[in-house]
């Protein structure tokens, strides 16, 4: 296992790059990334970043000169011939062949497009314009850089012995968690924490820990890429909000908006030849989703409950495949939003032998040190990088929580009347 605490202490940016290749990334971006080459090649959008944490000043912690470096960096990288042959000839899902060859040529000639930077008001505005199929690549190491990189400034006034107290400690945590974990009947869970890691050799770290101590038929694997490759274990992860998000801001009129949703998972099934059929149903609210959802997905592996309280989620989830004629017990319910191992527990204890239950756990899992430095200085602040235009049209999010809606207040007033969207509870977004 890699002595983290002199890795850090000895820190050299020719040796620890934050992102040391295009394959440090999430899956998930690369089957949506597939379908969007196929069928969207011509559309262009812009995303950027938003800190939800607003009282952390991010761009008085992250220096705009280490943060330009570390971007430009990661715009010199190129797919490797080892990458693409692992992309070539790994099985993902049980399946080979699940990039295509087309795909896969595409992706060995692909670098990240340009982007803009600016501090405004102790935040960073950090933006990428471009081809849809090109600009979505930014998000995942976009988020990772600036991530590190706060962590990185926190650490830096640190001596070895307190960076080994520092991550003794922080393993602990993870350890004891796991150790929790082991406990709960037929686990099935995945590291979903690239985004807002603590940094590269700690998700990687954290990855071999839960490998280790959970073992393969508990542990399904990462979401990233490269950890996938070098650690070999499964790659896994579907789709995202930003795919609905686009198609309904490239909708005509109201009635090609209220289809919109729909038409992204139709396109998803032809894609994919019927696997990775797992519904993320809360980008315009759950309730309106399922209530008009077309026949054809009651024969959907799962769901994803992303925004909605975990309980209320699984059990409309439930209500959903029994009024469908299908028996919940059969069907896979992934639950993914701000988890630790106490809401794991909560959930598990609630749903087992109701539903095939699945966790993709993320920030609390490569991101947890919260309380280990003073003035939680090393806690996880929760920033996205999320679409926000498409061929010049805003784009809308709604969610189930409406602390993450996005998009202009009449936009977001049309949307809620199309989707039939009420009143909602607010909650609150630790990570």
């Amino acid at each position: 296992m890699l002595d983290l605490a002199r890795r850090v202490h000895n820190h050299n940016f020719g040796i620890d790059p934050i992102v040391r290749s295009l394959l440090d990334t999430d899956f998930y971006k690369l089957l949506m990334a597939q379908t969007i080459l196929r069928r969207h090649r011509d559309v262009a959008v812009t995303f950027g970043i938003s800190n939800r944490t607003t009282r952390i000043r991010i761009a008085d912690e992250v220096d705009a000169g280490a943060l330009r470096e570390q971007l430009d960096h990661a715009r010199s990288l190129r797919l490797s011939r080892g990458e693409a042959t692992w992309l070539r000839g790994n099985a993902f899902y049980g399946r080979r062949r699940i990039l295509s060859a087309d795909f896969i040529a595409w992706f060995e000639g692909f670098q990240l497009p340009e982007y803009h930077l600016e501090a405004r008001d102790g935040q960073y505005e950090l933006t990428f314009h471009g081809p849809w199929v090109e600009t979505t690549m930014w998000e995942v190491p976009a988020l990772a850089i600036l991530n590190e990189l706060r962590s990185r400034a926190v650490l830096r006034n640190l001596g070895k012995l307190d960076l080994q107290v520092l991550y003794a400690r922080a393993m602990t945590r993870v350890w004891e968690k796991i150790e929790r974990l082991r406990k709960l009947p037929d686990l099935s869970i995945a590291d979903f924490g690239t985004r807002r890691r603590h940094g590269f050799l700690w998700q990687d770290w954290c990855v071999q820990a839960m490998d280790e101590g959970l073992g393969s038929k508990r542990f399904l694997g990462t979401s990233n890429c490269l950890i996938a490759l070098r650690r070999e274990v499964e790659a896994v992860g579907t789709n995202a909000h930003e795919l609905p998000m686009v198609y309904a801001a490239l909708a005509e009129d109201d009635a090609a908006l209220a289809r919109a949703p729909y038409d992204v998972l139709r396109d998803w099934q032809e894609d994919y030849e019927g696997n990775l059929l797992v519904v993320l149903p809360d980008t315009y609210g759950t309730t309106g989703f399922l209530a008009g959802a077309p026949d054809w997905l009651t024969d959907w592996t799962g769901i994803r409950i992303d925004s909605k309280d975990p309980i209320a989620g699984g059990e409309e989830a439930i209500a959903f495949w029994r009024s469908r004629g299908a028996d919940p017990r059969e069907k896979l319910a992934i639950f993914s939003d701000g988890l630790d191992i106490d809401t794991i527990e909560r959930i598990h204890a609630h749903f087992h032998g109701r539903l095939r239950i699945g966790y993709g756990w993320g920030t609390l899992l490569t991101n947890d040190f919260r309380g280990l430095v003073p003035d939680g200085r090393l806690d996880p602040v929760s920033i996205v990088c999320k679409v926000t235009h498409a061929d010049g049209r805003p784009t809308v999010k709604i969610s189930d929580n409406p602390t993450k809606a996005q998009g202009p207040a009449d936009a977001i007033a049309r949307y809620k009347r199309v989707f039939g969207v009420g009143e909602q509870d607010a909650m609150a977004v630790v990570v």
